[in-house]
């Protein structure tokens, strides 16, 4: 069975429920928690290692980290703190969640600096088993897309927003960073559909933005009754929702040019789809529905060779799976991971995902 390549336009009405429950999910409460809770825990193990683990397995780490890394808990702290009462400046440049999300980065991205794994800002081999126990920690607390409602530095040409299409969020390739990949998100059987936008409500690229939450980029047009045209607005989406919050400036929106072949910053409306109320009461709810579990193995396709699974079903054992019908090469996926999508060449030489069945060809 051949099945075709899996594209996501912001026009399907799937592409726009998931985006828009990601983008609630991606600014809870909950989820902010639990990256701090996250961060506490490897912060601890990454002071023990430093201090017990044997001189020649500690030089390579990042001993000076170590207070940048403690400085990032109390900015999860605090952030948290404030974040729990509906305040969410934190996301703004020089703010507690925001100053967080920074350090935790650079920590990530230079714990280990060893010259035989690490050159350059990439990665160039598996990590050491120890040194891969304390990674999973970090991961633990990462979260695709959790730049979501970080505040985009505007300065003069005002840099294009966070999503410009759906393919960032909701592709599984985006969720694969090379040695290690991020859970694909399990989503409600249920989501309903995005609120109407509001008209009443819309800015221009660097106008500051006057309300916390999903906000749309718009065209305009103008309505014509008889000869006589009206001078009310009528608006249709032209991209990806994005999650702002207020008093930030609004951005451009990234736009894919045919001719050059590269993205264009250009200057959009932005229409308020969702006003961000959450927590104002002290009250975070239940957010049950952010963290559900993949379905089991068990009820995967009973039709399915036990050795084959299709791409976006839950990986039944860890090993080396070889896409079926596709020359490249075996790639090694964990138990319990999403099966990716696999990126191969159009005719045209363009990148194009494609849905796959996965064969196992090597335990382990």
């Amino acid at each position: 069975m051949t099945i075709g390549p899996h594209k996501h336009t912001f026009e399907e009405r799937d592409a726009r429920r998931k985006v828009f429950w990601l983008l609630k999910r991606l600014t809870s409460y909950t989820l902010w928690q639990r990256k701090y809770h996250a961060w506490e825990t490897f912060v601890e193990a990454y002071e023990h290692a430093i201090k017990h683990w044997a001189p020649e397995e500690v030089a390579y780490l990042g001993v000076d980290l170590l207070p940048l890394a403690y400085d990032a808990l109390a900015r999860y702290k605090e952030g948290l703190g404030n974040l729990a009462h509906g305040y969410r400046f934190v996301w703004r440049i020089g703010r507690p969640l925001y100053e967080a999300h920074h350090m935790t980065g650079t920590v990530f991205a230079n714990f280990y600096g060893h010259p035989d794994y690490w050159e350059r800002g990439t990665q160039l081999q598996p990590y050491p088993e120890n040194i891969e126990r304390l990674r999973k920690l970090m991961l633990a607390g990462r979260f695709h897309g959790d730049r979501s409602p970080l505040e985009i530095s505007a300065g003069a040409a005002y840099r294009a927003a966070h999503w410009s299409s759906p393919r960032g969020l909701l592709d599984l390739s985006s969720y694969e960073q090379g040695f290690y990949s991020l859970p694909y998100p399990v989503f409600p059987s249920d989501l309903g559909d995005p609120p109407a936008g509001n008209d009443a409500m819309v800015v221009s690229t660097g106008d500051s933005i006057p309300v916390d939450g999903i906000w749309e980029p718009v065209t305009v047009s103008k309505q014509l009754l008889g000869v006589i045209p009206t001078r009310k607005a009528q608006y249709s989406s032209w991209g990806c929702f994005n999650y702002f919050v207020k008093g930030v400036c609004a951005p451009r929106i990234g736009k894919f040019n045919d001719a050059t072949k590269r993205v264009d910053q250009l200057e959009t409306l932005w229409r308020l789809v969702w006003a961000d109320d959450r927590y104002t009461d002290g009250i975070a709810g239940d957010e049950s529905e952010y963290f559900l579990m993949p379905r089991p193995t068990a009820e995967l396709d009973s039709a399915m060779d036990p050795g084959e699974i299709m791409t976006n079903s839950v990986c039944p054992a860890s090993g080396l799976w070889q896409a079926i019908g596709y020359e490249h090469p075996a790639r090694h996926i964990a138990a319990g991971a999403i099966m990716p999508d696999l990126s191969v060449r159009d005719a045209k030489g363009d990148m194009v995902l494609h849905y796959v069945r996965w064969q196992l060809v090597k335990t382990g």
